[in-house]
């Protein structure tokens, strides 16, 4: 917790979030000196709050690509640092005639990797509402960590392996050749900004706009659920339709998430604030699948902010005007499932001047006009 005056690195990373941790990750598996540089005094924000839900299938294009690499690089990391992965698929169910020709469409798409189950097979592997149920999309290849429990083993994991934590500590301005932080200057050949919503309040960088969206969760204590995630359709008594994401959890805990809010970010994730009636009406859609959800207490109840650019994809590329910096943000929802290529990807370029693994370019910060100071 020194000053960093005199401190010198190859890779600076701000942000002790997934994204973060995952370019410390592939920076130190290339031999390279690594600093994070964290605000909080731990892993806090999304990335901790999140799903933890890789649901690869559900990825398009490029995106797909970036989620089948990941997967594999879960697998890896979790058997490494010791925390608990698993693939345990996706139930996405359909009760309207349209749902399920979408989800028809969509496995004959995707071949072997998702298969349409009838009402049956789908009431066989997850105790839903049999009310209007005519299928289900079965993904069985998309995986799950739990949140709480894999971000800080990784970062514990990290530090056993060399690379340096400054908690409490803010990023104030990336330069070529270093870092301005709060506490000091470090060194650095190379900075990447992983801030998630936050990246965009880094003095003088000229990046296009990152918003941050605000979502709720609830945890439920329900154990004996079957392990994969289900995914559906729920209509409020005022005509609102949400898309409520039910994932099992192996501590015996239900993670509910799936409402958006439009409140503006605030100056840090120490100062998110939880919303009663939000949580309310997810375990309220919690309760309409299984009578078990519905007499299960709640733990926990939370909010967090998932960084999202203009146009929707992740931003990731160099910044512009400032030599040697580089951005990591704008994952959205799948921050969690995407970190581990993103930082693969984005070390190769910055070690090896170019991206082998994915295709970074559809996701430089330069596609985009910068936002106004």
């Amino acid at each position: 917790m020194g000053d960093l005056a005199d401190s010198r690195v190859d890779l600076a990373v701000v942000g002790a979030g997934i994204v973060g941790l995952a370019h410390a990750l592939h920076g130190v598996d290339r031999g390279l000196r690594v600093a994070v540089v964290e605000r909080e005094a731990n892993p806090v924000g999304a990335s901790i709050r999140n799903f933890g839900h890789g649901y690869v299938e559900a990825q398009a294009g490029e995106a797909f690509e970036y989620g089948l690499a990941a997967r594999e690089l879960w697998l890896r990391i979790a058997a490494e640092a010791g925390f608990w992965a698993s693939e345990t698929g996706t139930l996405l169910v359909a009760r309207r005639p349209e749902e399920l020709a979408v989800v028809e469409e969509f496995a004959a798409d995707r071949g072997s990797a998702a298969r349409v189950l009838g009402p049956g097979e789908a009431l066989a592997r997850a105790a839903v509402s049999p009310e209007g149920l005519l299928g289900a999309l079965w993904t069985p290849g998309d995986i799950r960590v739990d949140p709480r429990v894999a971000v800080p083993k990784m970062a514990d994991w990290l530090a056993e392996r060399g690379v340096a934590f400054h908690w409490q500590t803010t990023a104030v301005a990336a330069e070529t050749g270093r870092l301005v932080t709060n506490r000091g200057e470090l060194e650095a050949d190379a900075v990447v900004l992983a801030a998630g919503p936050w990246t965009g309040r880094i003095p003088g960088l000229r990046l296009p706009r990152v918003h941050g969206l605000k979502g709720y969760s609830v945890t439920l204590e329900a154990a004996g659920v079957p392990a994969h995630a289900l995914f559906m359709d729920y209509r409020l008594a005022d005509g609102r339709a949400l898309e409520p994401e039910i994932i099992p959890r192996p501590d015996g805990t239900v993670y509910i998430c799936g409402m958006a809010d439009r409140q503006p970010l605030p100056e840090c994730a120490e100062g998110v604030e939880v919303s009663e009636a939000g949580c309310a009406i997810l375990a309220g859609a919690a309760a309409r699948v299984a009578a078990s959800l519905a007499a299960a207490p709640i733990r926990r109840r939370q909010a967090c902010y998932r960084p999202v650019v203009d146009d929707g994809l992740p931003m990731i590329g160099p910044v512009p005007a400032v030599r040697g910096a580089y951005v990591a943000t704008g994952h959205g929802p799948w921050g969690m499932l995407n970190a581990p290529a993103t930082g693969l990807a984005l070390t190769e370029l910055i070690a090896d001047g170019a991206a082998r693994s994915v295709d970074l370019r559809p996701f430089y910060p330069d596609r985009l006009r910068p936002a106004r100071s």
